[in-house]
């Protein structure tokens, strides 16, 4: 009765969901954000999608897909860029339900503050993110050995938490 015992991942391995979860983002960003999406035709979706497909590594959760269809579209038509600020806004309080003071949000510029290594080495692989700043928290789910690693890495930043606090006083 031996034999050997495979855990297969689901998505990436036993199916491809990319294709059919960037539509699906690209639908719901045009109901979440109407003013952003209104110049995407057909073809820019077709674009969208194939881009996807290039920044399918970075996602891990599926609600990222909506977030770098809307980066995408900003990407493209940059006459539908709101401020840093704004963005954050409506993304703490449309998807997260979180009501938070405006004057209290700060354009920081664009980048990814992550905890997670793994993370940030994708997005750097990723050309379309070149001008993103990538910030490594010396807080959560890393390890010393991880940080080190990232201190040798130009692209990314390490960041504790009362310097990370400084930046919203």
């Amino acid at each position: 009765m031996g034999g050997d015992l495979y855990a297969l991942d689901f998505d990436g391995v036993l199916c491809d969901s990319c294709g059919e979860s960037s539509l699906s983002a690209v639908k719901a960003a045009k109901v979440r954000w109407p003013f952003v999406f209104e110049q995407v035709d057909a073809t820019m979706e077709e674009w969208i999608v194939g881009q996807m497909y290039t920044l399918r590594p970075v996602v891990e959760t599926g609600y990222e897909n909506l977030l770098l269809v809307r980066l995408l579209v900003e990407i493209r038509v940059p006459s539908t860029r709101i401020s840093s600020s704004r963005f954050a806004e409506a993304l703490l309080k449309e998807l997260a339900g979180i009501d938070f003071p405006s004057e209290r949000i700060y354009g920081l510029g664009t980048g990814f503050v992550e905890d997670r290594l793994a993370t940030l080495k994708n997005v750097i692989k990723e050309p379309a993110l070149d001008k993103w700043n990538l910030y490594l928290v010396t807080w959560g789910y890393n390890t010393q050995k991880e940080r080190e690693e990232a201190e040798g890495i130009s692209r990314i930043q390490l960041v504790d938490l009362p310097d990370f606090s400084k930046k919203f006083k």
